[in-house]
Order: C-alpha cells, then structure tokens, then sequence
C-alpha cells in the first residue's frame, strides 16, 4: 500500500503544481478582457484572435484545474444522502463513484477527444473568423484536463482504500482553518461594515455641520 501511496503523492504534486500556475491564467483573462474593452471604447477596434484568446484561457482555467479542484474536495457534490452514513460507508460510496461514473466518464471523453485533438492538428484547423486563433492547442486542452483528472481521480481512489485499511488520513476531511468560500464571504461582510461606518460618520458630519 505504501508504493500505491507514493503514486498518489506524485499524482498530488504534478495536479497542485498545474492547479497553482492554471491560477494566474484568471490574471491574465481580466487584463486581456479588460483591454479589449478599452481598446474597442476608446479606439473603435476589435480583434477576433484578442477576443478567441479570452475563450481559451478560459478553457485552460478549467479544464486544467479540474484535477487539482478534485483533489482539494472543491468540485460539486450532490451529497445530501450520503452524509447521513457513518464514515467508511460514505468512503465506500466514493470508491464506487469514481469506480464506476467518474473513471468511465472521464475515459470515453479523454478517447473521443484525441482524434478530435489530431484532426485539427493535422488540418492545420484555422478559426473561421477572420483574423481568428489556430483551433488545435485548444483542442489539446481537452485530452490533457480529462487525463489529469483521471490522475487525480486515481489518486483518490488510492487514499480512500488506504483510509479504510487506516494507512493514510481521512481523503474527504475538511481542511483546517476557514475555506476558500469562508474567507471571501468573512471579507465581503467586513468590507460592507467599513463601508456602512464610513457612511453613517459622513452621515453624522454633514448634520453637524
């Protein structure tokens, strides 16, 4: 078990480091966006490929990240009944669930992806708008995402037996500390107490004067 842990460790740190650098794509399609838009106002110009560019990035952000967003327990559930079952059972559930929807799911679209992938490849496939991107390092994306979630979906598998043999730590524990989503309502919430002070003190300032 230990030889399948370390696999599962390699699978972890390849997803973490792709899923950390997919993240400054988000940076790059706010300044590539945000351009287009001042360009177009302000210059009366527009550029297919400028515009094709925003949709790729997009596509890499998630087709990229979806690995890692599966190994850090981000991604959708549909839970509500499983929470109900004592711990192993909810793993065994899990096992079953990348056993048998997510591996054939991820699978057949990783295999009908590849000739789709070649063909543009070989084609030289151009956008058919004019002044557009080529189509294949998009197409590209779509065999590579599914592979690295099929990875990550490996890797899980591997933990979730090694917890029910109590190898390793729970797979679906909850991290330590606030998450992703915590944290930003924590912050939206106390931007909009400094804002309703700042206006109650100006408030306050305009009657006394």
């Amino acid at each position: 078990m230990k030889f399948f842990l370390s696999i599962a460790k390699v699978i972890d740190a390849i997803n973490t480091r792709i899923g950390k650098l997919v993240t400054w794509l988000t940076l790059i399609v706010v300044l590539v966006s945000a351009s287009n838009a001042v360009i177009r106002k302000v210059f009366s110009m527009s550029s297919n490929a400028w515009l094709e560019l925003q949709w790729y990035l997009f596509g890499a952000i998630f087709l990229l990240a979806a690995g890692y967003t599966f190994l850090l327990n981000e991604h959708v559930r549909v839970d509500a009944l499983s929470q109900k079952f004592p711990r192993r059972v909810q793993i065994y559930i899990e096992i079953l669930g990348v056993v048998f929807f997510l591996f054939p799911a991820c699978m057949l679209i990783f295999w009908l992806s590849l000739p789709f992938f070649y063909e543009s490849l070989v084609l030289h496939e151009l956008s058919s708008n004019t002044g557009g991107l080529i189509r294949w390092p998009v197409k590209l994306l779509i065999p590579i995402g599914f592979f690295l979630l099929i990875l990550a979906g490996f890797s899980h598998l591997i933990k979730c037996i090694g917890f029910l043999r109590g190898d390793c730590p729970d797979p679906q524990a909850l991290p330590v500390g606030k998450t992703a989503e915590e944290a930003l309502a924590e912050e939206i919430l106390a931007q909009a107490q400094l804002d309703a002070e700042r206006s109650t003190h100006n408030n306050a300032t305009g009657k006394g004067r």
